[in-house]
């Protein structure tokens, strides 16, 4: 890549030079900021047949991408009479407040015009009011790391970061003539549609791995490793055949059931003995989870004298008894630890009562011959509630336990296979993203020249 004849020194903190010819203002001096909604509560969102409904740009608009999505607008209800900003084409929007450094400060251009549409209370607009500028070369100058850097330096908060509004009008930027910007912009452009195209195409890859990783499990757990074993019906109308020699059983004859804590999220606290929430089984959900490795909330141990029904043993299962989503029914784990831990609120705990390979039933809980009778029988709208009846009612497929045992092997050194890939995958990903941002970077800050 080619460099600018020559170069001088910067205001810009973590940035050496511009070149010569550049220019550098606070963008309090090419334009200003304005605020987004202003006293809405939740009952103004989420109205589709309301007649004043209007568009706004939700903050996950801006969060990913660098331009506006049409496509990604929201509603919310606007009447007549209120004074709220209005965007317009050619606007630049930040995120002032977000959980996490990775999303404050984000920017992103409005490149399209939209019919009376409305910013999220979370963020702020930016009107240019310099001719100097081209909204989308600026917009890329804000995504490089030395701007991003110099945005968050002073951005603070605990459950949230916030980003002070002087510290993005004072924000130091530079910037060729105009025509050299839109130059730079088109370029950027093309070249970051390449790097999204590779990226798009290695996420599909990654989401065939695991289609792949599905199948395998599925097969192997509903219908068995020997593809020469004789079969039988099974008795279920989604499952069909399975190996003649497995049995169907009733989840109540492999368990016996108990109840989680009768307690709430209020009782949790930072030390004592482990408790496994619903809230822990949803978001690990599928495999065994050990108390000495994961960050569980803990109860006092007072608990161990009137609620020894509630304290798990190694290889007890726990499933969440609710669901915000019928496909979160059904969630499971099982304890892989001797280390005394209770199952929470809003759990069933099944306790073996018979011999077998936990982590068999664990890959085929998370199959849909197990999930499909599951959400066959729960109920609700909102929340979606399991009991202790309908897991008892559950059939479950069951080898002789050494298959269990041979099946679990296989799955694992599939499971092992495919996800050597994947992690080569994610890697590459990774480097691509990290090359996206250096390229950003380097061509906006003037170190690489790409025009004549």
């Amino acid at each position: 890549m080619k460099k600018y004849e020559s170069y001088k020194s910067t205001k810009i903190e973590f940035l050496d030079a511009i070149p010569e010819h550049w220019e550098e203002k606070r963008l309090r001096f090419l334009g200003y900021l304005y605020g987004g909604l202003t006293g809405k509560s939740a009952k103004d969102f989420n109205q589709p047949d309301n007649d004043d409904n209007k568009y706004f740009i939700p903050f996950t608009n801006i969060a990913g991408n660098l331009k506006i999505n049409p496509d990604q607008l929201q509603h919310v209800v606007i009447e007549e009479d209120e004074k709220q900003n209005e965007v317009k084409v050619g606007d630049l929007f930040f995120l002032m407040s977000s959980e996490d450094y990775d999303d404050v400060g984000r920017s992103a251009v409005l490149t399209e015009e939209l019919t009376e549409t409305y910013l999220n209370s979370f963020c702020k607009g930016l009107r240019l009011t310099s001719s100097q500028i081209y909204p989308e070369y600026l917009n890329y100058h804000l995504h490089s790391k030395q701007l991003r850097h110099n945005l968050l330096i002073e951005a603070n908060g605990f459950t949230r970061i916030n980003l002070k509004v002087g510290k993005v009008q004072d924000l130091y930027v530079a910037f060729p003539n105009k025509p050299e910007q839109i130059a730079i912009a088109t370029y950027l452009d093309r070249k970051t549609a390449e790097i999204d195209e590779l990226i798009a195409d290695k996420k599909r890859l990654l989401e065939l791995y695991e289609e792949e990783k599905t199948a395998i499990i599925n097969q192997a757990v509903t219908k068995g490793i020997n593809p020469d074993s004789p079969m039988k019906d099974s008795g279920i109308e989604w499952l069909g055949e399975i190996p003649e020699h497995w049995e169907v059983k009733r989840f109540d004859n492999l368990f016996a059931f108990s109840r989680g804590l009768p307690i709430t999220k209020a009782d949790l606290q930072e030390s004592g003995i482990p408790c496994v929430s619903y809230g822990e089984i949803h978001s690990k959900y599928g495999f065994e989870v050990d108390p000495k490795r994961h960050l569980l909330k803990c109860v006092d141990e007072e608990y161990l004298k009137t609620n020894y029904k509630s304290l798990l043993q190694s290889g007890d299962f726990v499933f969440a008894d609710t669901s915000e989503d019928l496909e979160g029914s059904g969630n499971f784990t099982y304890l892989n630890s001797s280390v005394p831990t209770f199952a929470g609120y809003h759990t069933i705990i099944g306790k073996p009562i018979i011999e077998f390979e936990r982590r068999y039933l664990a890959y085929y809980f998370n199959t849909l011959s197990f999930r499909n009778q599951i959400r066959s029988k729960v109920t609700g709208t909102k929340v979606f509630s399991i009991t202790q009846a309908i897991l008892k009612f559950t059939n479950i497929i069951f080898p002789p336990i050494y298959e269990q045992q041979a099946i679990v092997n296989f799955i694992d050194k599939e499971c092992t296979r495919i996800n050597a890939k994947k992690a080569k995958t994610e890697k590459l990903i990774e480097l691509l993203t990290e090359y996206r941002t250096a390229l950003i970077s380097e061509v906006v800050t003037g170190k690489i020249k790409v025009i004549e």
